[in-house]
C-alpha cells in the first residue's frame, strides 16, 4: 500500500533495538483518514471471506480494526484486554501474550459472550514483528471454536520471524507495508 509505506518514510522514526516509531499518524495520534484507507484495502484483500466479526488486541489495534469495520458491513469489533476489570463478567477465553516493545507477558482475554462457533473472524493489529499477539489471538479464535478467516497486519518487521511464522501455519496473512529493512536508520521494504 504505497500511501502508507510513504506515510512510514516521511513520519515514521527508527529508534535503537529495531523499533519502529509511527505514533505520529498510527499508534499514538490517529490519522483517521489513512485508517479509512487502510480498512478499505482490508476489505479489498478479504473479501469474499465471510468476515462477520473482527478480533484485535488492546490499544493500538482497536482504532484501525474500528474504521476497517465500516468496510465489512459494520461488523462488531472484538478487542482483547490484557487486563482483568470489574466490567468483566462470565467465562473468558484467555492466552498469553508477550508485548516485543514493552517486555511484559499479558493474560489476554476475551469474554465468551461474543466469539464463538458460526464466526468469521479477521483479526487486524497494527504490527507483526515475532508473531506473539497474533499468535495469541489466533489462540483465542480456537478456543472460541469461530473460524478464522485470516488476518490483517498494517506494518510487519520482515526480518523477524512473525510472518514467516504465521504464513508457515497456513493463516491467510496480508500485511499492507512489509519493512525488510531499518539499516543505519534507513527503512527499506519488500515489494
Amino acid at each position: 500500500m504505497e500511501i502508507l509505506k510513504q506515510r512510514i518514510l516521511k513520519d515514521g522514526v527508527v529508534k535503537e533495538g529495531n523499533v519502529l516509531k509511527v505514533d505520529k499518524f498510527l499508534n499514538h495520534q490517529m490519522d483517521v483518514k489513512l485508517f479509512n484507507d487502510i480498512g478499505e484495502e482490508f476489505a479489498k484483500r478479504f473479501a469474499g471471506t465471510g468476515v462477520n466479526k473482527i478480533l484485535t488486541i488492546e490499544s493500538s489495534g482497536i482504532g484501525i480494526a474500528c474504521i476497517a469495520a465500516q468496510h465489512f458491513n459494520n461488523c462488531p469489533v472484538i478487542f482483547a484486554k490484557k487486563t482483568l476489570s470489574k466490567n468483566l463478567d462470565g467465562e473468558m477465553f484467555v492466552t498469553q501474550v508477550k508485548s516485543y516493545t514493552k517486555g511484559v507477558t499479558y493474560d489476554v482475554m476475551v469474554s465468551e459472550k461474543y466469539l464463538g462457533k458460526g464466526d468469521k473472524v479477521l483479526i487486524i493489529d497494527d504490527f507483526l514483528a515475532n508473531g506473539c499477539a497474533l499468535m495469541g489471538l489466533i489462540d483465542i479464535v480456537k478456543q472460541s471454536g469461530a473460524e478464522l478467516a485470516g488476518a490483517g497486519i498494517v506494518i510487519e518487521k520482515g526480518f523477524q520471524v512473525g510472518g514467516k511464522t504465521i504464513r508457515d501455519m497456513g493463516v491467510k496473512l496480508e500485511s499492507l507495508a512489509i519493512v525488510d529493512s531499518m539499516d543505519n536508520g534507513t527503512i527499506t521494504f519488500r515489494d
